[in-house]
C-alpha cells in the first residue's frame, strides 16, 4: 500500500514539474494522433459526403465495409502495415518500419473507417432535408458535397473527436510498426505499457493521469458539441 501511495506521490510530482520525459512523450502522442487525424479527416468528411449524394453500383458495399473496418483489431492492422514495411515487403524500401510515420499510417487506417460511418450517418440524415432543395436548385454534385459538410460541421467536429479518443489510446499497432523505442518512437500508451512492466510506478501513473486527461477532455467535448448541435442545454 505504502509503495502504490509513493508512487500516486511521485507522479503527480512528475507531472507538476514538468518532467522533460514525460512533456516529450506525450508531444509526440499528440503529434503522432494529430498528424493521423488530420489526414483521415482529409479522406473521410469527402468520401462520407460523396457516399450521401451519389448513387453508384456497390456503394451498398462501401458503406457495409465502412461499418465493419470500425470493429478492425488494431494489432491486425500493425501487423498488416509491419508486412508492408518491413525490408521484404512491396515498401520496405521507403524505411519507414519503427518511425513514427509508420505510426502514423496504422492510425490512419484505424481510425479513417470511425470517422467516415460517424460523418455519413449525419450527413445522410440532413440530405433527406436538403435532396429536394439542392436537386431543383441545379448545383454540382461537388457543391452538394460541400454544402453538406459546411452545414454538418458540428457532427464532423464531433466525428473528429471520436476519431481522436481512438487514436490517442491506441497501442496494439503502434507497438508493433513503432517498436517503442526511446526518444524515437514511444508514446503514453506505449511507455505505460513498458514502465509497468519495469515497476516504475510513479511514471507510468504520470504517464496515465495524462492519458485519462485526454480522454475525459475529448469527451466533455464530443459531449458539448452533440449538445450544441441538437440546440439543448448542457
Amino acid at each position: 500500500m505504502n509503495e502504490i501511495l509513493q508512487g500516486l506521490i511521485q507522479a503527480f510530482w512528475l507531472i507538476l514539474s514538468f518532467d522533460s520525459e514525460l512533456i516529450t512523450i506525450s508531444l509526440r502522442s499528440l503529434y503522432v494522433t494529430i498528424s493521423a487525424l488530420i489526414i483521415s479527416t482529409l479522406i473521410a468528411f469527402p468520401l462520407a459526403a460523396l457516399l450521401v449524394v451519389t448513387r453508384f453500383q456497390f456503394r451498398r458495399a462501401i458503406i457495409i465495409t465502412l461499418n465493419a473496418l470500425m470493429g478492425l483489431p488494431p494489432v491486425v492492422v500493425g501487423l498488416i502495415v509491419y508486412i508492408l514495411f518491413s525490408r521484404s515487403g512491396p515498401f520496405g524500401v521507403l524505411g519507414l518500419l519503427y518511425t513514427t510515420s509508420a505510426m502514423i499510417i496504422a492510425q490512419v487506417i484505424i481510425i479513417t473507417p470511425l470517422i467516415t460511418s460517424i460523418a455519413h450517418q449525419s450527413m445522410q440524415a440532413l440530405w433527406a432535408d436538403y435532396r429536394n432543395l439542392l436537386i431543383s436548385i441545379n448545383i454540382s454534385k461537388m457543391q452538394r458535397v460541400v454544402t453538406l459538410m459546411w452545414d454538418s460541421k458540428r457532427a464532423l467536429i464531433t466525428a473528429c473527436l471520436a476519431g481522436f479518443g481512438r487514436g490517442i489510446g491506441e497501442v496494439g499497432a503502434i507497438m508493433i510498426v513503432g517498436g517503442n523505442i526511446d526518444n524515437a518512437t514511444r508514446v503514453l500508451t506505449t511507455a505505460i505499457s513498458l514502465e509497468t512492466s519495469r515497476g516504475d510506478f510513479s511514471l507510468a501513473l504520470a504517464l496515465g493521469f495524462v492519458l485519462i486527461t485526454l480522454a475525459i477532455s475529448v469527451s466533455f467535448a464530443t459531449h458539448w458539441f452533440g449538445k450544441t448541435e441538437r440546440g439543448e442545454l448542457w
